[in-house]
């Protein structure tokens, strides 16, 4: 039986909110809370060992969808196959919605004059809002009308492909990530993986020279021309981070180069 669309029950323009989770009850239910102003709420689990699919069954907006892992992109685009509404917003688990940003949206959406929307990303790492470091304004754009986008089928730092005009919110978006050291050591970790991935793909070639000069421009971009020295601590704890995973991106290309040499 064909699905309705939102606007088709009466809700016009109606707004649809998707996610994709994993292992995220420590966050998940408080950036539920951020979205109860949206018609529907879409959330594509890849197989949480957590609470997660509990607290997202807990409320009534949510379409809760089992997906195994497919990549970043490709995931996204599962949980937007399965909204219904003429207007997506994309989140992320552990980012929340203000009201301010919320009013938005849904004025917005009533009376577009474009099809997709970038928002900025206000970065936090523990309590404190990185404002330098390449983490401000941190334009992304994540609302757009459902059958103008789609996401790129990226294993890694996926965006959306529309088709149509592009216009920017002024509310920011809330996003905290990072609350320690360790959070910064496995995402440096992991998305190093996948990042050295997508350099084999792209036939990409890899040295112990590149990891190195790449690894160290990184950490100058970020701590000085990006002025993360401005931002204490955590300025230098990002510089370093961004350094160590762009150092391990190119070191695990080489590796795969030479397993397959």
């Amino acid at each position: 039986m064909k699905r309705k669309l939102a606007g088709e029950d009466g809700v016009e323009n109606g707004i649809s909110v998707i996610m994709i989770v994993y292992n995220e009850e420590s966050v998940i239910a408080a950036t539920l809370e951020s979205v109860l102003w949206a018609d529907e709420i879409v959330v594509v689990d890849s197989g949480s060992t957590d609470r997660t699919p509990e607290i997202c069954r807990s409320f009534p907006k949510v379409r809760f969808v089992d997906q195994p892992w497919e990549g970043f992109g490709r995931q996204k685009n599962v949980a937007l196959n399965h909204a219904t509404t003429p207007w997506v917003f994309s989140l992320d688990a552990d980012e929340s919605v203000s009201p301010a940003l919320a009013a938005e949206i849904r004025r917005v959406a009533n009376g577009a004059s474009c099809d997709g929307y970038f928002v900025k990303r206000k970065n936090f790492y523990g309590g404190q809002w990185v404002r330098h470091s390449g983490w401000w304004p941190d334009e992304v754009l994540r609302l757009f009308r459902r059958n103008a986008g789609r996401f790129s089928d990226r294993p890694v730092h996926e965006t959306v492909e529309l088709t149509g005009k592009v216009g920017r919110l002024e509310n920011p978006l809330e996003h905290r990530s990072f609350h320690s050291v360790a959070d910064f050591i496995r995402k440096a970790d992991s998305y190093s993986t996948l990042g050295a991935e997508l350099m084999r793909q792209k036939g990409r070639r890899s040295s112990a020279t590149k990891a190195f000069t790449h690894g160290v421009f990184t950490f100058f971009k970020t701590y000085i021309l990006r002025l993360g020295f401005l931002d204490g601590r955590a300025g230098l704890l990002i510089a370093a981070s961004n350094a160590a995973g762009v150092f391990y991106r190119y070191m695990k290309a080489l590796e795969l180069q030479e397993r397959e040499s």
